[in-house]
């Protein structure tokens, strides 16, 4: 848009240097077209093109949720020290002065893999991603310090300052202590990260996605089976001694029953043989009684004799 402008203008300039505009300019007395006049349009609107070109104003829109800084190109040392805010729409001489922008709401950056070394010596391999935002009111002095923009920015600067913290943290950690405790580890290197960055930035949700070499990564599943499998017999240990408590409890249980029960009879029995009295027999004799008498009734010292038929044969 500034380009059309610029041509438009510098064609009107160039043409009222030129009399383009003059009447007279443009026909004979005989109403004839002057060919001079024709040469001095494409005059006029080559040389509006040529300026266009070599034109250094531009313009140039801060979008919401950036910060621009317009940073001077001439001055003592590169303009280090003419850094100023800008917002909205910014006209400048792209000669003397250059516009960056850098985001201020949170971004996303994958990184290519890189290897890492863990504690023992131990090397593994890592692919981190993570979120970062811009602190927006030091821009201006992380520009100064660093004179590049956001996208040189990420794949430098803070591409050293995020692996340097992985590797840092890596060598706290054994390989198979990383993988026990991704969550921590994690943690770790976001602390110490922050701790070298947190002047410009602020890093978060970072995931190192670490892979670990293929020894390594046989070993920690051989341990991570062998400790599943004593979880295994653990947990068979445990049904076993519930279940020979069950029975001891069962057994406890009947053994109590049965107690209770001969303990039962014998009071019983206790009680029957105490209510045994003579008096109480000779009732339960007259209970019994159906009410016949002896057909033979032979007193003591009777002499009664009673004679057995003989058997044929005798």
């Amino acid at each position: 848009m500034i380009s059309i402008f610029v041509f438009a203008l510098t064609c009107l300039i160039t043409g009222l240097a030129l009399g383009l505009f003059k009447k007279s300019g443009y026909t004979e007395a005989g109403g004839r077209f002057k060919g001079a006049s024709l040469l001095r349009v494409l005059a006029a609107v080559f040389i509006a093109f040529v300026i266009t070109l070599i034109n250094p104003v531009n313009i140039e829109r801060i979008d919401a949720g950036h910060v621009g800084i317009k940073v001077s190109n001439v001055g003592d040392d590169r303009g280090v020290g003419r850094t100023e805010y800008v917002t909205g729409w910014v006209l400048y001489n792209a000669w003397i002065s250059r516009i960056y922008e850098f985001p201020i709401h949170q971004q996303h950056i994958d990184y290519e893999a890189a290897d890492i070394v863990t504690r023992g010596g131990f090397r593994a391999t890592i692919k981190p991603s993570f979120n970062y935002s811009i602190n927006a009111g030091n821009v201006a002095d992380m520009f100064q310090n660093l004179r590049v923009g956001v996208k040189d920015m990420e794949q430098g600067w803070l591409k050293n300052a995020i692996v340097g913290s992985v590797n840092d943290v890596a060598n706290r950690y054994t390989v198979d202590s990383i993988f026990n405790h991704r969550e921590e580890f994690e943690s770790d290197i976001v602390k110490e990260c922050n701790k070298r960055v947190s002047k410009w930035f602020n890093v978060s949700q970072l995931r190192t996605n670490i892979i670990p070499p293929q020894e390594i990564s046989e070993s920690i599943v051989a341990k991570t089976r062998a400790i599943q499998e004593v979880q295994v017999a653990e947990n068979r240990r445990q049904v076993a001694v519930a279940d020979a408590e069950r029975k001891i409890a069962e057994a406890r249980g009947d053994s109590a029953q049965a107690v209770i029960q001969a303990a039962g009879r014998a009071e019983a029995i206790k009680k029957e043989q105490l209510s045994l009295t003579p008096l109480y027999i000779d009732y339960i004799k007259v209970q019994k009684w159906s009410g016949q008498v002896p057909t033979t009734v032979a007193g003591n010292n009777s002499g009664f004799i009673m004679q057995l038929p003989k058997d044929s044969k005798d």
